[in-house]
């Protein structure tokens, strides 16, 4: 019967790692935060590619994580949960509510095991070393479970790199009935201790049914360790999986097949505390549970108990609560109490995504002269070149990001960031700038930043192969100058950050608000680094105008993605987006001149409010340049809108025009003025549902396209949140600003607001996720699920402002 129990062997794989790309003295620039936000941010669910999953944000140390299944029969090995997948029967997990400073809960509706999971996680501020925190794990049985739920539950903690982590009770072969305590020290947290109680009374376990429990009785607590190579120590679930399969090996031989114990007695650990760098705590319940994990500093003032716990527990939620009606309370309509519940959920989930990453990279550094993508035909030199070429592990390097997507991109997206940090800032400043210099940390001498981090051994078993290999020649949309540019409207503008004098934190989260002079600091800090930046991507992603003979005001503002195929630009993020065919190296692309003006934009802004006047001049002589030249080269008049070019057979320069994001780009970075000319027809072709609108939000390509629906279908249809916010944020613009197109753009502005959120609202209710995108048919949430990196753009469209009821006079 136990035939089908397939070993996961581990996998040891040895790597080099080579110094880091960062320069010195950017190490210097790149100052960290103030030691009192730095100790609030050590600690957190920083392994967000897990269900549940606590680290510091510090270099090979201490992190832990939780499994759990249910029992009761033998096709054991596919219940168990640890990371996040997509397809494991789930009825909705994440957070409910969730605050990195201070904590949260997460509920995890798990249809599969037929259980819900609770995990309220609290930090506790206190000491030198980012004060301690505690875990409650609770169990409900699902309506659908049977009478006597049988699950297990482990946790477990592993010590990487320098340090020691060892089991402090004494040795006891049946297993503990107390609480189970480890203790430990390395570098960055002094000494520490973890205990995991046995939890209320009301904790029920499996009774003795089988000769097997007198030697490992369920109702206590089993401990195994493990000295694990460092090169594996993350592969936990593999290791489970080995050492079961001894257990069970051991069953067999002495019960036989027809006399094996109970499923519940069967898949267990050996209780077997030895020194180690990786300890299991396993416990086996029958119906619902509960119990604690608390990390106690041992430079805290006393250790954490379950009491306090649970006082913590009930002082999260309520400052959770009052800081977000002060922050994030929806707008009308979105104000009643149904969206309450989504709101946050969506929040917390965008913050409970946030990741802290270490290890190495892999970049191809050939600088082959292929990849300058200069010849016709050149995506097939640069693919011989990609199969020819070396790579190098680079690193380590550290990140510190909001992911997009739990199961499925549990790593850092550099364009996803800029918009996964526009809600936050509203939230917190501090932790928006620190993820920002998270980022900035990682350009190398030429102002390179990849455009997707996939760093360690753990972070790339999630991607295929051909995909993880980075190349300092593709760029990504810059979406981290939209964050920079929020800062700057908040300065010029004297927003004052909202006062809340329950919140702790408050000072800390508003600090470069509450002092401008502290977030000019700042942007000066960083500032070598964002013109470094800047010069790379105006000399890597350059186009042609000279060599074709085309008219504009400028002979130097165009530019080119690289990385193009015929198929696919996966660095302009647009991936399968219909472009010119075949692909060109005169070639010119609307979205990236669209984005390098946003970027110029951006800087001359930083230039002149840190009095950087010199520079000042240069980029606002840049940005007039970029201006002129997106109409002089990307406005078709035919067509009423902007458009790709490329060069044609007789070597003239032509539009090729797809009309969908890719024509709204000007306008969707703000780069169209209300008394735009162009503007009148950007609109139109937005609203009409014949093109680009929908029910459900704006269609990513027109319906009138001849490739609409077709090949992967990726962005030749479906509804995109980050695109989406983009433009209801330029249409409340000229909604507020007099003008021929003020009452279309207020219309249409108060439509779109409403059917995206109404949307989004709908499917998380109807699926228990949000999703990566909708479709422009049915509103259905597709590709991937809990999504919650840029579709979390709909909490900060539901804080805008309600515009319906507002005559033309009022704004």
């Amino acid at each position: 019967m136990l035939a089908f129990w397939r070993c996961s062997a581990l996998v040891f794989a040895v790597v080099s790692l080579s110094p880091c790309s960062v320069a010195a003295e950017d190490q210097e620039i790149l100052t960290g935060p103030s030691q009192t936000s730095n100790e609030s941010l050590l600690w957190g669910p920083y392994r967000p590619n897990l269900y549940f999953g606590v680290k510091p944000r510090i270099p090979l140390s201490l992190f832990t994580g939780l499994l759990w299944a249910k029992v009761d029969d033998y096709n054991v090995q596919e219940n168990f949960r640890h990371t996040c997948e997509q397809n494991e029967g789930m009825a909705g997990y994440g957070w409910d509510e969730y605050d990195v400073r201070v904590g949260g809960r997460q509920t995890i509706h798990d249809a599969g095991n037929k259980l819900d999971l609770t995990t309220e996680f609290v930090k506790f501020p206190g000491g030198q070393n980012g004060g301690s925190w505690g875990l409650r794990v609770k169990g409900a049985p699902r309506d659908d479970a049977p009478p006597r739920l049988m699950s297990t539950v482990i946790f477990y903690a592993s010590m990487e790199g320098l340090g020691t982590l060892a089991v402090e009770n004494e040795p006891n072969e049946l297993g503990y009935e107390e609480t189970v305590t480890l203790k430990g020290q390395t570098n960055g947290l002094g000494d520490f201790t973890i205990d995991i109680t046995a939890g209320p009374n009301t904790n029920q376990h499996p009774s003795p049914t089988h000769d097997a429990y007198g030697s490992k009785p369920l109702d206590r607590t089993l401990v195994a360790s493990f000295q694990v190579p460092e090169e594996a120590i993350w592969q936990t679930k593999p290791l489970l999986f080995s050492h079961m399969k001894t257990q069970i090996d051991e069953y067999i031989k002495q019960y036989g097949n027809e006399n094996t114990p109970p499923p519940w007695q069967t898949f267990t650990i050996g209780n077997e505390v030895r020194e180690g760098n990786v300890h299991l705590i396993q416990k086996v319940f029958e119906g619902a549970f509960e119990f604690d994990i608390m990390y106690s500093s041992g430079s805290s003032p006393q250790p954490l108990t379950s009491e306090e716990l649970t006082k913590g527990i009930s002082r999260t939620t309520e400052s959770f609560a009052a800081r977000f009606d002060k922050v994030l309370m929806p707008k009308s309509p979105f104000d009643k109490p149904k969206y309450q519940p989504f709101a946050k959920s969506m929040f917390s989930n965008l913050v409970g995504g946030i990741g802290y990453f270490y290890g190495d990279a892999v970049v191809d550094r050939t600088y082959a002269p292929e990849y300058e993508e200069e010849n016709e035909g050149f995506w097939q030199e640069t693919a011989e070149a990609r199969n020819r070429a070396g790579f190098k592990l680079e690193g380590p390097s550290e990140l510190y990001t909001s992911i997009p997507s739990r199961p499925f991109f549990p790593r850092g997206f550099l364009w996803d960031e800029g918009f996964h940090l526009l809600p936050i800032a509203e939230w917190d400043m501090d932790l928006t700038l620190e993820i920002v210099r998270s980022w900035f940390r990682l350009m190398d001498d030429d102002g390179w930043i990849g455009r997707e981090q996939i760093l360690g051994a753990e972070a790339r078993s999630k991607v295929p192969v051909e995909f993880q290999i980075q190349y300092p020649h593709y760029a990504n949309p810059p979406t981290l100058f939209l964050v920079l540019e929020t800062l700057i409207d908040k300065i010029n503008t004297g927003t004052s950050p909202t006062s809340d004098t329950s919140d702790v934190y408050n000072s800390i989260r508003n600090a470069h608000l509450q002092k401008p002079e502290q977030a000019l600091s700042y942007l000066k800090e960083i500032y070598p680094l964002l013109r470094r930046h800047y010069f790379w991507y105006r000399k890597t992603q350059w186009g042609d105008i000279k060599s074709y003979d085309r008219e504009a005001f400028s002979t130097k503002e165009a530019y080119r993605w690289r990385g193009r195929s015929p198929e696919h630009i996966l660095t302009s993020g647009l991936d399968d987006y219909p472009r010119p065919q075949p692909p060109h190296p005169g070639e010119l692309h609307t979205d990236l001149i669209s984005w390098v003006g946003m970027m110029t934009r951006s800087m001359r802004r930083i230039a002149e409010a840190i009095k950087e006047t010199d520079d000042a001049t240069e980029f606002s002589g840049y940005e007039k340049a970029i201006l002129r030249n997106i109409d002089d080269l990307h406005w078709d008049s035919k067509a009423q809108t902007y458009c790709d070019a490329t060069i044609d057979d007789y070597e003239e320069s032509v539009h090729v025009c797809h009309k969908g994001y890719i024509s709204i780009f000007p306008f969707m970075t703000g780069l169209l003025p209300p008394d735009s000319p162009r503007l009148g027809a950007v609109l139109d072709l937005i609203s009409d549902p014949e093109e680009m609108w929908s029910e459900y939000g704006i269609r990513s390509l027109s319906k009138k396209d001849e490739f609409y629906e077709t090949g992967e279908n990726y962005w030749r249809s479906p509804i995109w949140m980050n695109m989406n916010y983009m433009i209801v944020k330029n249409l409340l613009v000229i909604a507020k600003s007099a003008g021929l197109h003020q009452k279309q753009a207020r219309d249409m502005y108060t439509k779109l607001r409403s059917n995206l959120v109404n949307n989004v609202y709908n499917e998380w209710k109807r699926t228990g996720f949000a999703w990566e995108q909708y479709n422009p048919a049915t509103g259905a949430g597709q590709r991937t699920q809990h999504f919650t990196g840029w579709t979390s753009l709909v909490v900060k469209i539901m804080t805008m402002e309600d515009l319906s009821g507002k005559r033309h006079d009022e704004l």
